[in-house]
């Protein structure tokens, strides 16, 4: 009978360890810093080849800085400076700001594209970070034409 008694004792002692790395992991995934946000400031509507502009506010919680490439896509495809593809360090306390000037005589789907890039003399001593996760993020808005 006494060999059945320490196994019980043990029990309630293991279920509390067990309860608090429970909690300590929950508390560490609810820490997550967002490795990328955007903000994109863009109208919904215009008028045919009216001038355009869409800005984009990138920015990171990572303590790190990492290169990032910008760019638009656009179906139906939209030419001029709408192609224009930029890198630039990002910190996280130095958002960065794009602006995409552009005309076009049809309604476009327009897709926001920011990656995560090793590349060499963007940053600072060219300290930079390339996340595990995901290294593309990417929003979708639609340009009506009317």
């Amino acid at each position: 009978m006494r060999s059945l008694q320490l196994p019980l004792r043990a029990g309630p002692a293991a279920l509390l360890l067990v309860l608090c790395l429970q909690l300590g992991f929950n508390k560490a995934l609810e820490n997550r810093r967002n490795v990328i946000d955007f903000d994109v400031d863009f109208p919904q509507r215009a008028r045919a080849n009216e001038e355009v502009t869409l800005k984009l506010k990138v920015l990171t919680e990572l303590r790190e800085c990492m290169v990032i490439k910008t760019h638009l896509q656009s179906n139906p495809q939209i030419e001029g400076p709408f192609n224009y593809r930029y890198t630039r360090c990002l910190c996280e306390d130095t958002p960065v700001t794009f602006f995409w000037d552009f005309q076009t005589n049809r309604t476009a789907k327009i897709a926001i594209v920011v990656d995560i890039i090793n590349e060499k003399n963007i940053c600072i001593e060219d300290i930079s970070v390339v996340p595990n996760e995901a290294n593309r993020y990417y929003t979708v808005r639609t340009l009506f034409i009317g």
